[in-house]
């Protein structure tokens, strides 16, 4: 559905039913399927036929809902997980193994952070973060001869920083590697990184595009574009026989296309099981149908109130990149021209206690482990979604102990910020 806008393929991309079938995306409920023959097993079991025998590895409920991702993104493949954080570990895990050099932005997910600097170490793959706003000389000296991919989130989570996708996608690119770009915030409503030179897309799919906080979920999305055989010695797991397939060669036999899917789906969902759920796609499809609804309304909420809290006395800053004032605001012009996430981040005079005293105050707002869905959470990452870091890395990541995340939801903007006033009296 290439020739629809957005917001058409939000709702009919990925399942178009046939004369007499469900008119909405089918729950198939159900861990196997049956077959006539062994050799008609056999034949998926070689890759040799398409279909479908152990939901641990695909569903036809997760397909459907992830060709309407790939839709929205502008890819050619998708695939869902379990979560955000294995959609991650999955996009990476791909195409590196042991001995292998990752390139991240140190301004990323504390979970995603603690998965590749410490986690991925122990299967001796190694990592150099570097700032989201290194010059392309910085970027280009963090590479190394074992580097396989490069790594960084549209919008930061929490500390909301920009990626510079095109600056990030020519540096990985000149040194032969794809770039790997988690675009849970903005959704493809309001950025697609492929449009800019990003060759894998990640998502967590528990945020904006279920949008209602009721199932966890993760999507991997492959633009095919990256020739891996143009760069076969980088990737051998793509590029030479895989023997627990028969000796099949992905990229020469799926293509750019579709071969980073297929390894992901065949050889790491077959040995992790890191699937999601039927009911829970069937949820998030439900939610994809009216995310292009949403999110000018998460945007012009978290605006609202990232302009109140500007000008309030007891907030010493303010990061949202649809501010003047925010050092991102020019990347997001060009990035994210119709606004980019309902998620504000702001430091309180008084640092940590002052941020637990107000959000303690909140009467609308809650908190919550959460963000990116239709009700106002908040939280203080310091102790909570990155306490796993130290005060250095979060200094390096641009999260404060003393600062605030708020998701704005769906709600009235005057009764957020009526809210946001009176729990800042009590501080």
């Amino acid at each position: 559905m290439k020739d629809y806008s957005i917001g058409t393929n939000c709702v009919q991309a990925g399942y178009r039913p046939g004369n007499g079938e469900p008119r909405q995306v089918p729950i198939i409920q159900s861990t196997t399927f049956k077959y006539d023959t062994s050799e008609d097993m056999g034949k998926l079991f070689d890759l040799e036929a398409s279909g479908y025998f152990y939901t641990r590895l695909q569903n036809p409920t997760n397909d459907h809902v992830a060709a309407k991702i790939a839709d929205l993104e502008g890819g050619t493949a998708a695939m869902l997980t379990s979560s955000g954080q294995a959609a991650n570990f999955f996009a990476l895990f791909n195409i590196c193994e042991c001995g292998s050099h990752i390139v991240a932005s140190s301004s990323i997910y504390g979970g995603t952070f603690n998965l590749i600097a410490v986690t991925m170490a122990k299967m001796g793959i190694e990592v150099t973060f570097v700032s989201p706003t290194a010059s392309e000389e910085e970027l280009n000296a963090a590479f190394k001869e074992n580097t396989r991919a490069m790594f960084g989130e549209t919008i930061a989570n929490p500390a909301l920083t920009v990626l510079d996708i095109e600056k990030f996608a020519k540096a990985a690119h000149a040194h032969g590697v794809p770039l790997i770009v988690d675009n849970t915030f903005p959704t493809p409503v309001n950025c697609r990184p492929i449009e800019w030179g990003a060759d894998i897309v990640t998502h967590s799919t528990t945020k904006y595009m279920d949008g209602h906080g009721a199932g966890v979920g993760g999507a991997i999305v492959d633009s095919g574009k990256f020739d891996w055989m143009a760069h076969a010695d980088k990737f051998p797991g793509l590029c030479t026989p895989d023997e627990s397939y028969h000796g099949i060669v992905y990229a020469e036999k799926f293509g750019k296309e579709g071969a980073f899917i297929t390894k992901a789906t065949s050889q790491l969902m077959r040995d992790f099981g890191s699937i999601q759920s039927p009911q829970n796609a069937f949820i998030l499809n439900l939610g994809l149908e009216s995310l292009h609804v949403r999110m000018p309304r998460h945007v012009e909420n978290g605006q609202a109130v990232a302009e109140f809290l500007e000008k309030h006395p007891k907030i010493t800053k303010v990061n949202y990149s649809g501010l003047k004032s925010d050092p991102y605001y020019e990347l997001a012009q060009k990035y994210l021209p119709n606004g980019g996430c309902g998620v504000v981040s702001f430091e309180i005079k008084g640092g940590r206690d002052a941020a637990q005293k107000f959000m303690k105050a909140l009467k609308l707002a809650a908190i919550e482990t959460h963000v990116a869905d239709a009700r106002t959470c908040c939280l203080n990452p310091a102790t909570s979604t990155h306490r796993q870091m130290s005060d250095e890395q979060l200094a390096a990541a641009g999260i404060p102990a003393g600062l605030v995340r708020m998701s704005c939801g769906l709600e009235d903007k005057k009764d957020l910020i009526a809210d946001i006033a009176q729990a800042l009296e009590n501080v």
